[in-house]
This record gives C-alpha cells, structure tokens and sequence, in this order.
C-alpha cells in the first residue's frame, strides 16, 4: 500500500467522530474523529493490520476489505473511487472504463459544433480542444493556439490558469470556494497517478508556486467532478451564470468534455 493511500484512510478516519459512526463519544481524544481501534472494530480486523495500512506497509487489502472500509468511513462516491484507485483494486460495484484514443483534430471537431462553451481536458487537466465560445470566455487561458498549430509551443492547463494567472482571481466569482474545489476534483481524477510523471512534476510546480494550491492539496479532499453551477464576473459580458456538464470519452476515458450552458 502506498503513502499516498495511508494518509488518505487516516485522514478520513480522522474526520469521522464517533457519532457518526454509532458509537459513544466519550473519554478524551486526541482528534474529534475515529481512533484506530474503534476504526478497525467496526471494519471486522485487527488492530494492528489497520496501523500497517495507516503507515503504508505493504499489507493486503481485498477489495472486499476496501468496501467495508469505505462504507464504515461513509466515503462519498469520488471518494470511494479514490480509495480502489489508489490501492490499485477493482470496485466490485463499478465496472472498469473502456479505453482508446482519438486524434486532436476531432476532438476540435467536436467542440466547434457544440453552440455553448465548451473544452476538452486530458489526465493532466491540459486543454486539448476548445471553440470560440470557450476561448472568449476563458481569455487568458484558452486565448491560446490550438494543439496541432504550429505556434502551440504548450497546451494551456486549467489549474496553471487558477493558481498562477490574476485573471483568473476576478474571473471566477468566488475564486477560493471554486479553486479548493477543483483541487479535490483534481485528486479524485488523478487519483493513484499522481506519482508518476507527468502528474507528480505539475503537481510539484503548483505546490511551489501557489501556497493555496500546496495547502488544499495536501488536505486530502476529494470530490467528484461531476458539473454544478459555474460563475463567472466576465471584464465585458457581466457576470454570467452556467451549467457545467462533464463526460468522458468512451474511448479515451482519460480525456474530459467539459460543456458550459446557460443556466
């Protein structure tokens, strides 16, 4: 099991009290949340096997064992998914993402037809395809040459525009609610890959580079990036107010259509 995995699991157990889990709340307690023994009662093991899992020892996890802990820890659906994805373990109530691949030109395609803002994200949140509507929007990020140009030197990345860009600050109404946000969203999408390059060097970058980045990703929030309202205080238009949808691409799961309707 890796770091990664054990401070999640101690993290939620930590957020976890008694209550919420049924049982009684008294004596004195370090944390508000679960101790280790009560956490490993209720998950039917051993004391002991728990403090490994929690220390990132190579200990065994079934994915039976996943299910329980998830369920005892009252893990939301992304973070359920974060849980099996960081152990490297099939959920047994979720079936397995196809995979594929598809050429940058028709996923350009498939935006321009598309009559809403909309854009296309990779596994490191890099914007692969966008249309017009996207691009006059999102000025200072998506102003920026298509991939397969000859002037596209790099793809512009999301989180690079919110954590470094000032006009994303006064672009997104409420920037710190949504920017916290989309770090958990981040974690839930990369989820066991952020160790390997190129997640871990992004990762890396932001956290130097952006102080609210480093803290809210070391927080260990994860939340599904499933759409919701979006706000936006645009320098001409006002303030506009959107629907985002997201959905994946059957063949190339990895790669996120992101659509913006009016709401």
């Amino acid at each position: 099991m890796s770091h990664k995995l054990a401070e999640f699991i101690r993290a939620r157990r930590e957020a976890v009290t008694p209550a919420m889990a049924g049982l009684p709340g008294g004596g004195r307690r370090r944390t508000p949340g679960l101790r280790r023994e009560e956490l490993a009662q209720l998950c039917d093991v051993s004391p002991t096997w728990l403090t490994w899992l929690e220390q990132g020892r190579p200990v065994s996890a079934s994915s039976r064992m996943l299910a329980r802990l998830a369920q005892v820890l009252q893990l939301s659906a992304a973070e359920r998914g974060y849980l099996f994805d960081m152990a490297d373990k099939a959920d047994p109530e979720h079936g397995e993402a196809a995979g594929g691949g598809a050429a940058s030109n028709e996923l350009a395609a498939i935006v321009a037809a598309i009559e809403a803002p909309a854009y296309m994200l990779d596994r490191q949140w890099n914007a692969v395809a966008w249309n017009a509507q996207a691009c006059a929007l999102f000025a200072g990020w998506l102003d920026a040459p298509q991939a397969g140009d000859e002037t596209c030197k790099q793809l512009p990345n999301l989180l690079h525009f919110m954590f470094l860009s000032p006009q994303a600050r006064t672009l997104i109404a409420g920037w710190p609610e949504r920017a916290q946000r989309l770090v958990a969203e981040f974690r839930a999408d990369v989820g066991r890959h952020a160790d390997q390059a190129p997640l871990a060097g992004l990762i890396a970058d932001l956290s130097g580079a952006s102080v609210e980045f480093r803290q809210w990703w070391g927080a260990q929030q994860v939340l599904g990036r499933d759409g919701g309202l979006r706000r936006f205080q645009h320098p001409v238009q006002g303030l506009l107010n959107f629907n985002q949808v997201t959905l994946h691409l059957a063949r190339q799961h990895e790669v996120k259509l992101v659509m913006l309707l009016p709401a």
